[in-house]
Order: structure tokens, then sequence, then C-alpha cells
């Protein structure tokens, strides 16, 4: 694999320099100088005293030889705390270096980690400054990995990024780093003299060809196939920003893996001067969701949901929306990815779902409201409080919330949504799974958590009258819904020629475009009161049933 020692200015040099001070303690060190010094002095004058009392002469006086023994037993105690404290300290450093092996490499390649990646980074730039070198980054993402995991499980698709990183270690130079972000994606780091530019499109070339091998994983052969975002540290100065660290070449590289991916995979291509444009965009949109969550510019908006037999509204969907003073609207496709990355997501959602807890409550109590939870919320172990909170302090009744969970959730932690989906259950809130279709769950699970609804991608619904494959995909799983006793919710209705269709199923639940756009909460609220479906009375105080203990302990149990 490729060098990641690290170099003389590394923080563990300074541990190794404390424990050396350690090994060396000066208490144990004084005691048996002292010792040894002491015995010198009274062993030069008992000594002869003892020779002198063999001749006949007198013996060595007691006090004299009961120091001198005094002193022998202080250099014994001395010399073995000494080694005492050097094996404690031996034991510390390793575990030291054991825990920090740990918190900077991935466990599942033995490559770097996203977090020690920046470190590596800054050192490398530092480096090669001195040299009259840049460095270049390499940003590599798997193609259609997740079908690897999907159809060969994960501890196949596991073996294939074990394998994927040797291969990619294999042909960095020796001065070059490799790191995995997460996922199925890998960064390299390597220095560059900048008049050999060619060296980085020779290593983009060797590593496609190298990823594409044909590999024996599990008695199965694997294809996979990667796109590549190449980018140098001194192109931040072509375009005008300052010189770049780790952070802003991820992101530069990131870009040009995205312009790869769009150009049809197994390909790279280099950050140039025009992707800048979109890297600005990006971190204007990551200070403004910052900026726009603390000043409430994140707001609710709401999708009928419609009994398809009866024609009657039962209920919205909430969905986020943003209007920026600085930027504009800006579409959910865009921000919400972009807050999950940066760790803003929870924030923004638990703003607008507490806003849609408020115009909720005001709402006719048939109607239920519908509210989408990113996969990384799914990871807190402390939302199902979170959730409950928020309800006990808009006095909304839980059984008329409903959560929906996309799909991809379950291939990442089965164990972790099934104690969130029990302890949402136990409090009467709802629990949907959402874009079902899209990610190849099994019977089995379906089975296994308890879900109170199943809804439809809209990629299937909207293509309905059109694509065979989306009809029999609908088909099957109205089919699939009835026999597992869940009802089921069709996304994307935007025709009467969907709607006709989608009647022939039945009992089922329908939303799109056909029923109008999403509307924001003033709008909903005056067309409720047109319809007559505003409550004018109080619901009954919510009270919380979750004890105040650790949600990871109670998951253990």
């Amino acid at each position: 694999m490729a060098d990641t020692k690290h170099n003389p200015g590394d923080p563990r040099d300074g541990s190794r320099n404390r424990f050396g001070k350690a090994e060396r303690d000066m208490v144990a060190l004084g005691i048996a100088t002292a010792a040894i010094i002491m015995f010198v002095g009274t062993g030069g004058v008992v000594v002869p005293q003892v020779v002198r009392s063999f001749a006949g002469g007198l013996g060595p006086d007691k006090a004299l030889t009961s120091a001198l023994l005094l002193n022998i037993a202080l250099i014994i105690f001395g010399w073995r705390r000494y080694r005492q404290l050097s094996q404690e300290v031996q034991e510390r450093r390793k575990a030291e270096e054991q825990a920090k092996l740990l918190a900077e490499t991935d466990p599942l390649t033995g490559c770097l980690n996203r977090r020690s990646l920046a470190d590596a980074t800054a050192e490398l730039i530092s480096a090669g400054t001195d040299r009259g070198e840049v460095v270049a980054l390499v940003m590599i993402d798997l193609d259609n990995f997740k079908q690897i995991n999907d159809f060969n499980g994960h501890s196949t698709g596991d073996q294939v990024l074990r394998e994927c990183a040797t291969r990619i270690a294999a042909l960095l130079p020796k001065r070059g780093l490799l790191a995995r972000l997460g996922g199925d994606e890998f960064a390299c780091v390597l220095p560059l003299d900048p008049k050999r530019p060619e060296v980085i499109d020779d290593l983009a070339v060797a590593l496609i060809e190298a990823i594409a091998t044909r590999s024996d994983v599990s008695g199965s052969g694997i294809e996979i196939t990667a796109s590549l975002g190449l980018t140098r540290s001194d192109f931040s100065r072509e375009v005008g920003e300052e010189p770049a660290d780790a952070h802003t070449l991820l992101h530069m590289a990131d870009i040009a893996m995205y312009h790869a991916k769009r150009a049809g995979k197994n390909r790279y291509f280099w950050f140039d001067a025009p992707m800048q444009n979109e890297l600005r965009f990006r971190r204007e949109i990551e200070q403004g969701i910052r900026r726009g969550i603390r000043l409430g510019e994140f707001v609710p908006f709401y999708e009928q949901q419609i009994d398809l037999a009866s024609g009657e509204l039962t209920g919205f969907e909430m969905l986020a929306r943003w209007k920026s003073p600085a930027l504009g609207v800006i579409s959910p496709e865009i921000f919400i990815p972009i807050a999950e990355e940066i760790g803003a997501i929870a924030d923004l959602s638990e703003s607008v779902i507490a806003q849609a807890l408020e115009d909720a409550k005001t709402w006719d109590a048939r109607l239920t409201l519908s509210v989408n939870i990113s996969p990384l919320q799914m990871r807190d172990p402390w939302f199902a409080q979170k959730l409950l909170k928020m309800l006990v302090e808009a006095n909304f009744p839980p059984h008329r919330l409903e959560i929906e969970i996309t799909e991809s959730c379950l291939h990442e932690n089965v164990a972790e949504v099934r104690t969130l989906v029990t302890s949402l259950k136990n409090q009467g809130i709802r629990i949907s799974l959402d874009d079902f279709g899209t990610g190849y769950s099994s019977l089995a699970q379906l089975r296994s958590l308890p879900f109170d609804r199943i809804k439809i991608d809209r990629m299937f619904v909207t293509n309905l009258t059109e694509d065979s494959d989306s009809a029999a995909i609908v088909d099957a799983v109205t089919r699939l819904g009835k026999d597992l006793g869940l009802p089921v919710t069709a996304e994307g209705i935007e025709n009467k020629e969907i709607l006709a269709r989608l009647m022939q199923y039945g009992d089922i639940k329908g939303q799109g475009f056909l029923y109008g756009q999403p509307q924001p909460g003033n709008v909903t609220r005056d067309r409720l009161a047109s319809l007559d479906l505003l409550s004018d009375q109080p619901a009954p105080p919510v009270e919380s049933a979750l004890p105040a203990t650790d949600p990871k302990a109670a998951s253990q149990g």
C-alpha cells in the first residue's frame, strides 16, 4: 500500500518525547543516584572496618552499617521503580498508538480516513512547497456499487472495497496517500512536478483499468468501474481563489468526478475554471443553509393526499422549501443533499417539522401529516425523543403523524431502523416505507419491520401508462401490499390516465400534480377553511411516554 507514514512533524512524535521524559523518571533516578552516592561514601568507611575486624580489630560501626544496608535497599527500590515505570510507559504508548491508528485509518481497508486525510494533505502541500512541487488529488467513486451490495450482500461489497483499495495503492508512488472517504469513495493525494502534469493523466488511466479488471470475490465474478475527478493545488490560484487546502481540493475533485458521472461513468475529468462557478455556488449554498436555518428561511409546503376511490382529502405530505433572499428559490434536490453532507440536515428538518406541526394541529382531526426523514436522522439514537418533544410542544396527536423513511435506510443498519421504528410506533406514530421499488428490499425485511404503509416511487407511477416495466412494478407492489395487509400510496399522479389505471387496484391513496402543486401553510389553511376542514376544538394534551434514558442502552436491550 502507498506510503502513509508520518513525517517528523507528526504530533505522535510529541507523545514519544513526553513518554521518553516519563521513562527517565527524575524521582526514581534521583533516589537511585543518591543511594549510590551514599553507598560509595558509607561503603568506603564500613568496608575497611569490616576487613580490620577479620584481623582482630574493632567491628564496623553499627550506624554506618545500617546506613549501608539502607542504601542497598534504596538502590534496589529505585531500580525496580524505574523498570516498572518503563514497562507502564511502554504499555501506555502502545495503547495510545493503537487508539491513534484506529482514529486515523479506515478499519475496513486500512487506508487513511476522511478525518486524517486533511492533516496528511496539509503536510504534503507544505513539504511540496519547499521542493517546488504541487499536490494533485484524485477522487475515485465506484460506479453502481450499491447494486453489488443489493444483489451480492454487504460482505461481498466489503471484499470488493478491500480489493479496490489494494489495486489503487499498488499504483501510487511512494509518497502518495490513499484514503477511503466513506462508502465507495476513495481519494489519492500525491506530489506532482508541475512541469509533468501527464503523470496524473497516466495514473488516472491506470486506475480506471485496474479497478475495471474482473475480480473473483466469494466465488463469483464481480465487474465494477469507477469515475474519477482530478485537481491540483495550484488550480485555485488560476481561478482567483486562495491557495487550496484539503477541503477545497476535495470539493474541486468532487465536482470533476460528478462531471465524469454525468458524461457516462468509467472515465475521468480534470477540474477546470468553468467548474469554479459550480464550486462557488456550492459554497454559497452551504453558507446560505446555515444562515437560512437560523433565520427561518426554510418553510413547509403541503401536497395533498387523496383517497382515489372516494376522492376524499385524507391528509398532506410536508415538503421543505427554501426561499432565500440572497439566492432565490432553491430546489430541494439541491439543498437537501448538501445539508446532509455538511451535517445541517437534522437542524433543518426539525425546524420545518416544528412549523408543520403548528400548522397541522389546526386542521380537521381526520387529516394526517406525513413527514420525510433523512437517512442521517435515522442514525441519531435520540431522534425518537426529539420528535416526541416536538409533538408535546405543539400538542399534536401522534396518531395523526406519519414518518416516511426511504427504502435505502434498510440496507445501512436494519437493527438501528428496527429500534427507531419500534420506539416511534410505541408512541402511536405511523411509519411509511417511502420510494418503494427502488432499493431492492426483501420480503423478509418488510415482514420483520412494523410498517403501516408502503409508497410506490413516483418514477414508476409517472411512467405507468407508457412503460410496461413500470406498470409491472406498480402491479407487483400493490399486490404485495394487499398480501401483507399494508395500505399503498402512489406518488406522481400527474394526469387522469394514470389515475384511471391506479383506480383499478382498489383501495389506494395517491398524490401528485393532478391534485395541485404543493402549497405553503397559509394557502393550505385558506383552502381547508373553504372546505370546512379546520378544527375548532383543541387536541387533548400529548404526554411523553419515552423514558429519559440512553437510547443506545435501550437498543442493546
